[in-house]
């Protein structure tokens, strides 16, 4: 793993329950912190993603720096009980500091991800809200609006270099994958997401499962072509890695 050292400096700062975690080497806290959070304030010009982000993300402008904010928000069942608060399990443990966190890693292993900006928690007894600010990757498209073959290609590429740095993305989907105008594909929204030392292939096939469903549902007509793209560029890139030809072969077989 990339040591502390390396990483950008951190600024942390508590205000009263509420806490900010930012890049110092980018973001100057003389400013209100807790205003970076909030799309009303109109220092940051916020104006609303419309794919993905539950309604709960902008793209803003946060000193000079193209960024996207994002408000944490619950899906499913649960969301009926409170759609924008946890449990408080600790500052550690906060969905914002901990994909804060990781962001910073991945940045610094030099995966194609966006790099982390600021976090931030609100406590409020039992619960806590949060939210995170990344930067914003320029002239960029979700590869569910892509059809041309090089972006899934890719994609394709992006996910084996995500895979063989032992990164598990919790949320795999057509929505979290963006391709820039030089057809380079980024892998966004890292919250839940986890590293570890190897990634099993389970694992691995469960990333890959998860984004073909949604592949499947987003784009049906295009499913049969564009699914096979991405998992042989996958596949080729693992390869060249170094797996073995029986582990790449379930992408195909695994339908």
């Amino acid at each position: 793993m990339a040591s502390a050292s390396s990483m950008p400096a951190l600024g942390d700062l508590q205000f009263g329950s509420a806490r900010v975690r930012f890049d110092a080497s980018r973001l100057d806290s003389d400013s209100d912190p807790l205003a970076w959070f909030d799309p009303s304030n109109p220092v940051l010009q916020a104006q609303s993603v419309t794919a993905g982000g539950r309604q709960a993300a902008w793209f803003v402008n946060i000193q000079g720096h193209p960024a996207v904010l994002r408000h944490y928000r619950r899906g499913g069942l649960v969301a009926r009980l409170s759609r924008e608060r946890y449990l408080w399990a600790g500052w550690e443990s906060s969905r914002s500091f901990a994909e804060f966190s990781l962001m910073r890693e991945l940045d610094e292993l030099g995966l194609p991800v966006p790099a982390p900006l600021a976090a931030g928690v609100w406590r409020d007894g039992l619960t806590y809200r949060a939210a995170i600010l990344v930067a914003r990757v320029p002239d960029a498209r979700t590869l569910a609006s892509c059809q041309e073959v090089n972006a899934w290609e890719a994609a394709g590429q992006s996910i084996a270099a995500m895979h063989a740095k032992g990164v598990w993305h919790a949320d795999l989907n057509v929505h979290n994958i963006l391709i820039d105008a030089q057809r380079q594909a980024w892998l966004i929204d890292f919250d839940r997401g986890r590293r570890f030392e190897a990634l099993s292939e389970q694992k691995r096939q469960g990333n890959l499962d998860r984004l073909h469903r949604s592949i499947r549902k987003v784009l049906p007509e295009k499913e049969p072509t564009l699914w096979p793209v991405l998992a042989n560029a996958y596949a080729q890139a693992r390869q060249v890695a170094g797996a073995s030809t029986a582990s790449v072969k379930k992408i195909y077989h695994h339908r």
